[in-house]
């Protein structure tokens, strides 16, 4: 493994000056012998309720020094603020693969789908089953009480997974992407796993800031794979950890104000 990086559009713009495109290059850890892979996840979004909700968090112009960040909406969308976070894998980390599906290679976005899945085909088999990794880097959701989208991955083997994009209950699900990571499952220093609000507190009980603690690793990284939350008032959510040591660490999913987060999940990847 490598590094993790970050960006945040509250670094370019303040929250109350929404703009539809919000960039910034981001110099990387150290000069890479060629570009590295990269694969960014959504950490945290505020959008403005009352019209479709739409972000797509990417990095393209990557070299051996730097990549830019990306944080966009589009259409009538109002996107206050974003965050992710990018995992960069060094250019000799090749028993780790990472890659990214969108419900758009399945289906056009006006032909929305409540489930949509995806048989992903390693480039190289591993011995054994590996572990895999996913999480949300964009979406599209238009009507209904709640805004729901969530990722996993299923039917894993030594040559590949079955990626799921899903919705549920009353909400449109027009469009959305996830990155994924899948790594040997007994690689040294590293440990991943996912986590859920439900694990501390019903769905039905919404609460403005949720935690509790797992152990591994010193260096993190984090991002959505679910969320569900009211349309009734903004969309907000952060997600993040802290209290981080060789012992364990604290991660948290968070809303403020008035928004009601029924419950959201989280992927992470603790590494040496």
């Amino acid at each position: 493994m490598s590094a993790v990086s970050s960006f945040n559009t509250g670094e370019v713009r303040p929250w109350n000056m929404p703009e539809q495109k919000t960039s910034k290059t981001i110099n990387l850890p150290q000069t890479y012998v060629s570009p590295p892979r990269i694969v960014v996840g959504l950490t945290s979004v505020d959008m403005q309720t009352g019209t479709n909700l739409r972000v797509q968090a990417y990095a393209d112009g990557i070299d051996r020094q730097k990549y830019t960040a990306h944080m966009d909406t589009w259409a009538d969308t109002t996107l206050y603020s974003g965050r992710f976070d990018a995992l960069v894998l060094k250019p000799a980390n090749l028993d780790i693969l990472s890659g990214q599906f969108s419900t758009a290679e399945d289906h056009s976005w006006n032909e929305p789908k409540v489930k949509t899945s995806r048989r992903i085909n390693f480039e190289r088999s591993f011995i054994t089953p590996p572990k895999v990794v996913v999480f949300l880097n964009s979406f599209d959701t238009g009507s209904g009480s709640s805004t729901r989208v969530t990722t996993y991955a299923s039917g894993i083997d030594a040559k590949g997974f079955t990626i799921h994009i899903d919705t549920w209950s009353d909400t449109t699900l027009y469009s959305a992407s996830a990155g994924w990571i899948a790594y040997p499952e007994d690689k040294d220093y590293i440990f991943s796993g996912a986590a859920n609000t439900t694990e501390v507190r019903p769905w039905q009980t919404p609460q403005a800031k949720t935690r509790a603690s797992f152990l591994k690793k010193p260096t993190i990284f984090v991002a959505l794979n679910s969320i569900d939350i009211s349309t009734q008032t903004k969309l907000r959510v952060l997600a993040y950890v802290d209290n981080v040591t060789t012992d364990g660490l604290t991660w948290h999913i968070d809303s403020w104000a008035d928004t009601k987060l029924w419950s959201a999940g989280i992927s992470y990847i603790a590494f040496n």
